[in-house]
């Protein structure tokens, strides 16, 4: 048996799915699911969570009030992320403004010299960049379905077109 190394390569059960897009498409998956968890279990009561993002950060120079409108913002964030992210629609977007997000959040830790947490959120800030730089595999998405969709009508309804002399 030989082993394929390959991204082209297309054993996979699915016809014309690479390995580079079933990659692709397994970590976007986890990721969205991962950050709609996140917004799914801050979002039942977001005031609890935002007092307690304000009372870790009552040691550092940002002001509360600021601390408590993302905090109260967050949870709505991530849910919207992780749905965009687990369909696969929208998800060069939904990648880039989560990795806004991850930047808000690292630059917050950092603050709170919090280094533990900081190294588990860069993770999330290599996930959301190399995903973002292999975009062009995310073919098992609602963007590529859509696409594949429009580019269909297009090439329809130009066989369709009556050319005038």
């Amino acid at each position: 048996m030989k082993l394929s190394t390959s991204p082209e390569d297309t054993s996979l059960p699915v016809p014309g799915l690479t390995n580079a897009m079933a990659g692709y498409f397994l970590l976007r998956l986890s990721l969205g699911i991962n950050i709609l968890g996140h917004g799914l279990v801050r979002i039942g009561n977001p005031g609890a969570f935002a007092d307690a993002l304000v009372q870790l950060f009552a040691h550092t120079w940002l002001p509360s009030p600021l601390v408590r409108l993302f905090a109260l913002l967050l949870p709505f964030i991530e849910l919207i992320l992780g749905v965009l992210l687990t369909l696969g629609l929208l998800t060069r977007a939904a990648l880039f403004a989560g990795g806004l997000v991850m930047v808000s959040l690292i630059f917050g830790t950092a603050l709170r010299s919090d280094w533990e947490t900081l190294g588990l959120q860069m993770i999330y800030a290599a996930l959301y960049s190399a995903l973002m730089a292999t975009a062009h595999v995310n073919r098992l998405s609602l963007d590529a379905w859509w696409a594949r969709t429009r580019s269909h009508s297009r090439a329809v309804s130009s066989t369709n077109a009556v050319s005038v002399p």
